[in-house]
């Protein structure tokens, strides 16, 4: 399957991208979730092949039909964007079955939210990459099918080159870790990215049978990467901006820094991506195209967002509790399944 998303209404930055890589690599095995956290987002940056995880399971309690924002200038202020879905086969309805109950209304839904980070100066890029995103809606009544391509969006706005596959097209045999090396080993990849929650129950001998290196995954805890694990990888993305932030993703994939020549690139993929948005009248992630320097953090406009929709990281009432550990909960299901 090519990297670029399915989805053709929009021009996408991912045309310009060159050819997929051939198989084998590093790969990560994960669910498709709705506009992934920063920390599930650096996991398949750092892969050379996601295998879409969707024939397994359907949790409400993980991420793919929701996602957790936050409020630009404060990050403890959360609320949730969600797809309300419904499951054909109750609690043994798989990811990929799970069916969209109002497409149209979540659509709406999920484009009047994220206006939110309008005010954040590199919103024109990811209005284009959005846009890819809200025809899933009409194209498919699937939730993991948006789930996917919102995945697919942030993945190519960063310039990832990689390979997507589905789980449920790929022969494996049932048990965890025997599923997850089957799943490698298809691929032809030599090492598998695995999370710190999976690191707690993964049987390494399937693998090592097939030759196939498992490696712990972590991503950093500070600065944008303090919120990785708790919302949505927009975000960081709107804090800093692509080319920072790919910045920060090349160091995690490569294991050492090089900001000068991968900020060089992504100028130019940017550029050309620049160029394709304004002839499709959405403007210009930047006046001249290129990357620019973040704004300091007092510079950045102040966002309102309806008070319905936060929910307040400490304090709160029993119930807003209750639902910030089962927040905490589906995070630590999310990784063990990944």
């Amino acid at each position: 399957m090519p990297p670029t998303s399915p989805f053709s209404k929009t021009a996408s930055t991912a045309a310009f991208l060159p050819p997929e890589p051939p198989p084998g690599g590093l790969c990560a095995i994960h669910q498709p979730n709705l506009f992934p956290r920063l920390s599930t987002l650096a996991k398949l940056f750092a892969a050379d092949c996601w295998i879409v995880l969707d024939d397994v399971q359907f949790t409400r309690r993980d991420y793919q039909h929701r996602t957790r924002l936050a409020t630009l200038d404060d990050p403890g202020h959360r609320w949730w964007l969600s797809i309300p879905s419904h499951l054909p086969r109750g609690r043994r309805t798989t990811v990929g079955e799970v069916v969209m109950v109002e497409p149209a209304r979540s659509r709406q839904r999920t484009a009047r939210t994220l206006q939110h980070y309008a005010a954040s100066p590199h919103w024109p890029a990811f209005r284009q990459a959005l846009a890819a995103v809200l025809d899933a809606f009409s194209t498919s009544d699937r939730t993991a099918a948006v789930a996917e391509a919102s995945a697919r969006a942030l993945l190519n706005l960063l310039g990832w080159q990689g390979r997507i596959l589905r789980s449920s097209s790929l022969p494996a045999r049932p048990g965890r870790s025997q599923r997850l090396a089957d799943l490698a080993a298809a691929i032809g990849a030599h090492t598998y990215l695995c999370g710190s929650g999976g690191m707690s129950y993964l049987d390494t001998t399937p693998f090592a049978a097939n030759g196939i290196t498992v490696t712990p995954f972590t991503a950093p805890a500070t600065g944008v990467w303090d919120t990785a694990r708790d919302i949505s990888s927009i975000w960081a993305l709107m804090r800093i901006g692509p080319c920072h932030l790919v910045g920060d993703l090349q160091t995690i994939r490569s294991g050492q820094s090089r900001p000068t020549a991968v900020r060089g690139a992504l100028r130019g993929h940017l550029a050309r991506a620049d160029a394709l948005v304004t002839v499709a009248g959405l403007g210009s992630s930047s006046p001249s195209g290129h990357c620019e320097q973040t704004p300091a953090a007092d510079a950045l406009p102040r966002n309102t967002v309806p008070s319905s929709l936060l929910r307040p990281a400490q304090g709160g009432t029993a119930a807003s509790a209750r639902r910030r550990g089962e927040g905490s909960a589906s995070a630590q299901h999310q990784e063990e399944r990944s």
